[in-house]
């Protein structure tokens, strides 16, 4: 048996207080005895009946336990790494409010789905830049999350490889700092589709030879729309506005090529929910193991003892002098 708290001074006094209050009580009960010259011995039963009492509701105060104290629990989880394109692209509103908007809304989700799972927020356009590291942390993801625009990138154009890169560079070092060859390791890819880099299908290569599994998520329109840029749409060298339109065609060979699948938000469509439901089908792998305590507190069983004895103290009378 362990105690959930320590004697304490608290205790000490109320022990104390017990004690002198039925001392004095003794007292008296030995004079009246002494002055009648009659027998006070059953004065003592009660004393002993009422130390066994006062002892068991100090001893519930305390809280006893019972049983196993400690339990092997093991963490078991996934590493997920998003990578989000801010080029301006994203800006069009073909998706309403814009794509970028509405990426934002449903990356919460995503958070909220895997909140035992560590995530980290990689965000592009030509160059990546690592947002947010791998983390618990819902609150700093969603910090991140609500503070991306087009203008933390460079607006020149959109290149997969260097997010993708830094993705796979990021939970391989994981990997290497915990010792662990974990698995369960997953790269969400969400851009409107226009990519204009040339390493992709090297880094994708990477990427399936770790055995990692990339999720790619097309947001726009085949229709497309403008893009509107602070002082008005954005126009060509020749004046003409520009139209952005979702390039799924490089997406989903991208997914196909590293053993993922492609999902798509558009004005009628959102995948979100099946690409949730799809990583999580994904089995975790181990990371610790620790003990932990799980010990209950039994108080109730000698509290419930005490609240008899002190019924039975009450209902049975014993004469404590015999005249």
């Amino acid at each position: 048996m362990s105690l959930f708290r320590q004697f304490s001074f608290f205790e000490a006094i109320l022990c104390s207080l017990f004690l002198i209050f039925y001392v004095a009580y003794l007292i008296k009960v030995i004079r009246i005895g002494k002055t009648l010259n009659t027998s006070f011995s059953r004065v003592f039963i009660k004393l002993l009946f009422r130390i066994l009492i006062f002892g068991l509701l100090i001893l519930s105060f305390l809280g006893p336990t019972f049983g196993d104290s400690k339990k092997e629990i093991k963490s078991i989880g996934k590493d997920i790494m998003i990578c989000v394109d801010l080029s301006k692209s994203m800006e069009a509103f073909d998706v309403q409010p814009t794509r970028l908007e509405k990426v934002k809304f449903e990356m919460k989700k995503i958070v909220e789905s895997f909140n035992s799972d560590r995530l980290g927020v990689i965000i592009f356009s030509s160059e990546a830049f690592m947002q947010c590291p791998l983390t618990f942390d819902q609150n700093a993801l969603n910090l991140f999350i609500e503070t991306m625009n087009t203008s933390l990138v460079p607006s020149t154009g959109t290149d997969f490889a260097p997010p993708l890169s830094l993705a796979l560079k990021k939970l391989t070092e994981q990997e290497n700092t915990t010792g662990n060859q974990q698995k369960s390791k997953v790269i969400i890819l969400i851009s409107d589709g226009e990519d204009f880099g040339d390493q992709t299908n090297q880094i994708a290569k990477e990427i399936e030879d770790k055995n990692i599994k990339l999720f790619t998520l097309g947001v726009g329109t085949e229709k497309g729309s403008q893009i509107y840029s602070g002082r008005g749409y954005k126009t060509d060298q020749t004046g003409n506005a520009v139209i952005s339109k979702l390039n799924a065609a490089s997406l989903k060979t991208l997914a196909s090529n590293t053993g993922g699948q492609y999902f798509e938000i558009n004005e009628s469509r959102n995948d979100v929910s099946r690409l949730i439901n799809t990583i999580s089908k994904i089995e975790g792998e181990l990371r610790d193991t620790r003990l932990v305590d799980v010990s209950a507190n039994q108080y109730f069983y000698f509290l419930l003892t005490a609240l008899v004895l002190l019924i039975f103290d009450l209902l049975v009378q014993i004469k404590t002098v015999r005249i």
